[in-house]
């Protein structure tokens, strides 16, 4: 096409798309269209040289963020706010420059966040906000998200097995029924037990907004088309240490199990609290112990976020969740996760570390300790630790594999001292025990008494190794 002619196809409009022309002083400019160019013109690939560079620039950076991180956190911890502004206006700069979907980026930015809710809390940090979901709704993402609850949940149950064996009439109560995903495969599994299933209770406890009654209904119709005798009850608290015996239903004769998972920590307090003031988890301890249950199945976070120090919590949390995160987008990864699935299970993850930065005192809930703590505490209870041996360890690593998808991808189970730990790198995340009366904490609390202390008329510690600073008169409404 000629100037002349270009020039009067673009007045007229003649052009094919995509290109444009203006004509001026004669002459006819074409301009392409940036998406066709993008097309047609191959991408610039970096050499292994720039790959390297922009790798190791992203590491420093990484590097100097957790750096700035702890420091931000350590002038919190003194006092010195206005230097806690500046190191953290710097954490944002590197955080900035380094990818915050993966790796140390994706986990920092929620540290940030954390560390400017606590230097302002009146203005909450807001992170994407994830899909609008109920507290049951996250909690089924994140048994989704990874293999962490599935854990948990198989390990439990197999004790739970183990100590029904030969028992015609067995009872669970389950300090925080949830969804009830537990229970179904403990179900299936009495369902096909030699001789055949025993009569099985569940008494599930939760609060006021649980749907109890709904996660009831759907275990009963499970269980009765396995053919296995079922009853459900609801019993509701507002905290578990508010839990009576009497709200139990524990029948003689029956087999009894307590199930806790993720629970007991909620029940801690500071370390260095007021000893002369009971607290909530020795009511709860000794009720369990005065029941003299079979088995008592224990599974919490193996981590260490309980200190009263700002500093050491903030690192041991910054590692852990940065642990947790790596495991989470590899699972995501190998199954083909969702969206919706990784930010929901994201979403509990973050309101975690938002608490151990944040709270203090009683106004802080996730209080997670190492196993070797809980080990001493529940000792000191009247509880014996029930050991574990290669058999249990290949049997739960097998369950593992079998349950999810999670083989070959860094998961593993470790055995440590009778303990079971789900574990990301040789890095434990989760530990599983099952515990038994001794036989010295019976209803008259003689025995577990002097183990644990003087015990005063609600069951409750008077010397308490992690007593609360404030007082344990909370309101507690039961619906048996």
């Amino acid at each position: 096409m000629d100037p002349a002619a270009a020039a009067a196809a673009a007045a007229t409009g003649n052009l094919p798309s995509p290109f444009s022309a203006a004509a001026a002083n004669g002459h006819v400019y074409y301009y392409l269209d940036p998406a066709l160019y993008a097309s047609v013109v191959p991408p610039v690939i970096p050499t292994a040289a720039e790959v390297a560079r922009r790798r190791q620039e992203e590491e420093n950076a990484g590097i100097r963020l957790v750096h700035l991180l702890v420091t931000c956190a350590g002038a919190i911890q003194a006092g010195d706010y206005s230097a806690a502004g500046d190191y953290l206006t710097q954490a944002r700069s590197f955080l900035a420059a380094i990818t915050s979907s993966t790796g140390i980026g994706r986990v920092a930015r929620h540290f940030v966040d954390a560390l400017a809710q606590r230097l302002a809390p009146a203005h909450p940090q807001q992170a994407p906000p994830p899909p609008p979901a109920t507290a049951a709704e996250l909690h089924s993402h994140f048994y989704d998200a990874g293999p962490y609850l599935k854990f948990a949940y198989s390990t439990a149950n197999q004790a739970i097995l183990d100590a029904f064996e030969g028992c015609d009439r067995v009872h669970v109560v389950d300090l925080a029924l949830m969804q009830g995903l537990q229970w179904p495969a403990l179900i299936d599994a009495l369902s096909q037990r030699r001789g055949g299933p025993p009569h099985l209770r569940i008494t599930g406890i939760g609060g006021a907004g649980d749907e109890l009654g709904e996660v009831g209904a759907r275990l009963e119709q499970l269980a009765r088309s396995l053919d296995v005798p079922f009853t459900f009850r609801v019993v509701r608290v507002d905290q578990l240490d508010g839990l009576r015996r009497w709200m139990l239903g524990v029948v003689p004769g029956e087999a009894l199990a307590v199930n806790s998972v993720l629970q007991l920590h909620r029940l801690l307090v500071d370390p260095d609290a007021d000893p002369a003031v009971p607290a909530p988890i020795d009511a709860l301890l000794y009720l369990v112990t005065s029941l003299q249950p079979r088995v008592f199945t224990v599974v919490e976070q193996e981590a260490d976020h309980n200190r009263p120090a700002l500093v050491e919590r903030f690192t041991n949390a910054l590692f852990h969740y940065a642990a947790m995160f790596d495991s989470m987008e590899a699972a995501s990864h190998r199954t083909g996760g969702g969206g919706t699935t990784s930010a929901l299970a994201e979403a509990c993850l973050r309101a975690e570390i938002l608490d151990v930065v944040c709270g203090e005192g009683s106004a802080r809930a996730e209080r997670h300790e190492p196993v070797d703590r809980w080990r001493e505490r529940l000792a000191r209870a009247g509880l014996t630790q029930l050991p574990v041996g290669a058999d249990e360890v290949r049997r739960a690593s097998a369950q593992l594999i079998r349950e999810t998808l999670f083989s070959a991808t860094g998961y593993g189970v470790l055995e440590c001292a009778g303990s079971l730990a789900l574990a990301w790198h040789d890095r434990p995340l989760y530990a599983a025990t099952a515990w038994r009366a001794t036989g010295a904490g019976d209803a008259s609390g003689g025995g577990a008494a002097a183990a644990s202390g003087e015990r005063d008329d609600k069951g409750r510690r008077r010397n308490s190794r992690n007593g609360s600073g404030e007082s344990n008169g909370r309101g507690n409404r039961a619906t048996a």
